[in-house]
């Protein structure tokens, strides 16, 4: 298990263990964080799981797919630090990592 640090737009954080293998999506979902809802169940169909990942992070994840890119144009508060959860796998490397999520996520 690693720790994640799940943020809300209003900063109140949630660290959880989560379970290496799992996406950031699903340690959200499992630990009943406020503002991912996972509408699609983790399909890259709705973009209710994106996050912000900070610069020092994104080496360490998988590169973004064609289909997660265009999944997030098309939501309103994407910034170059958009991600869906459910297309980052938890490795041993995400032990202490932060993710805040957009204002529209709440």
């Amino acid at each position: 298990m690693v720790k994640i640090i799940y943020i809300e737009h209003d900063g109140t954080e949630h660290p959880v263990d989560v379970d290496v293998g799992t996406s950031i999506m699903e340690g959200a979902v499992s630990n009943s964080i406020p503002g991912i809802d996972a509408d699609c169940g983790g399909g890259c169909a709705c973009a209710t799981c994106m996050v912000f990942i900070d610069d020092e992070w994104k080496d360490k994840m998988s590169s973004m797919s064609d289909e997660e890119e265009s999944m997030l144009d098309f939501h309103e508060y994407k910034e170059d630090s958009s991600r869906l959860g459910c297309q980052i796998p938890i490795t041993e490397e995400f032990d202490g990592l932060k993710v805040k999520m957009p204002p529209s996520q709440h």
